[in-house]
C-alpha cells in the first residue's frame, strides 16, 4: 500500500478506516489531503481488501475543520474554472458512488469541507462533542464541493438554508434532530459504533446494499414515475446477482445468509 502524510490507513476485519491527519491545523483538508485520499479510496475500492470504508479525524479536535485557508486565499476566478479544483467535487462524488459503503464517524469540529465530506458518505455517525457546520459564509464565499446540495437534500430547504446563510455549526444532538446524522454517541465509543455498522454492511450483499443506495440517492432528482423506473432495474439487478437466491434460501433454511460467497 501506497505511504501517505496527510492521511493514515488501517484495514481490520476487512473494515478499512481511513484518518484525516494533520490534527496541528484541525486536519484541514488541503489538496495533498484531498489527493491523498482519492489514492486511497481508488487502492481500496480496486483491492478488494476491503468491504467498507470509515473515515474520522487524528485527534479528539476535529473530523476535520475544512478548507485550508492559505489555499482559500490563493484562489482566483481562473483557478476555480481549471480541472485542478475539480478535485474538491470529485472526492464527495468518489465517496457517495465508490463500490465500497462509507461511514463518516464525526469527532470534534466537522466544518466546511470537513462536512461536506461526511455529507457525502453512505451515513453518519457523530460523536457527542462534534460540531457540525457550514461556515464559509463568514469568510465572503459559500461551500464549494457540493455542500449546498447534498446539506438541502439531507435536511431540507428551511434548515439548510440557515446552516449556509449564518454559517454557525450546530452541535451533534441537533444534527440528529434535523437528519444530519444517524446517530450520536459518547465520544469514547464512536468507532465502536462505526464498526458495528460496519459489520452489519458486511452482512448484507454487496450488489444489494450498492443497489439500495443508488436508489436512495437518485430520489431527489427524478421524479416519482423515473425512480421507480430507475429502482426496478436496481432490483433487476439484484436478482441476476444470485443475492436473492442466498437470501431466500437461507431465509426457508432458517439460516444466517452469506451473501459474500456467491
Amino acid at each position: 500500500m501506497a505511504t501517505y502524510t496527510r492521511i493514515s490507513i488501517d484495514i481490520e476485519d476487512r473494515i478499512a478506516t481511513i484518518t484525516l491527519s494533520d490534527p496541528e491545523r484541525y486536519n484541514a483538508m488541503s489538496l495533498p489531503m484531498r489527493e491523498e485520499c482519492m489514492n486511497a479510496l481508488h487502492s481500496l475500492e480496486d483491492g478488494g481488501e476491503a468491504d467498507c470504508v470509515i473515515l474520522t479525524g487524528d485527534g479528539p479536535r476535529a473530523f476535520s475543520a475544512g478548507a485550508d485557508v492559505n489555499e482559500l486565499k490563493e484562489r482566483t476566478v481562473t483557478s476555480e474554472l481549471s480541472t485542478k479544483s475539480g478535485l474538491r467535487r470529485e472526492l464527495p462524488r468518489l465517496l457517495e458512488t465508490m463500490r465500497l459503503p462509507t461511514l463518516a464517524c464525526v469527532n470534534g469540529h466537522c466544518l466546511g469541507a470537513g462536512l461536506e465530506i461526511a455529507l457525502a458518505c453512505t451515513l453518519r455517525i457523530a460523536a457527542r462533542s462534534a460540531r457540525l457546520g457550514l461556515p464559509e459564509i463568514n469568510l465572503g464565499v459559500i461551500p464549494g464541493s457540493g455542500g449546498t446540495q447534498r446539506l438541502t437534500r439531507m435536511v431540507g430547504l428551511g434548515r439548510a438554508m440557515a446552516m449556509v446563510t449564518l454559517g454557525e455549526p450546530i452541535s451533534a444532538d441537533e444534527a440528529l434532530v434535523i437528519g444530519l446524522v444517524n446517530a450520536v454517541h459518547e465520544d469514547e465509543e464512536l468507532m465502536d459504533a462505526g464498526r458495528e455498522i460496519c459489520r452489519k454492511w458486511q452482512a448484507k450483499g454487496p450488489v444489494s446494499l450498492m443497489a439500495a443506495r443508488d436508489a436512495v440517492l437518485a430520489s431527489p432528482d427524478a421524479d416519482l414515475t423515473a425512480g421507480i423506473e430507475y429502482e426496478r432495474k436496481l432490483f433487476a439487478l439484484c436478482l441476476a446477482s444470485g443475492e436473492r437466491d442466498e437470501g431466500a434460501s437461507a431465509f426457508l433454511e432458517k439460516r444466517t445468509p452469506d451473501f459474500r460467497k456467491t
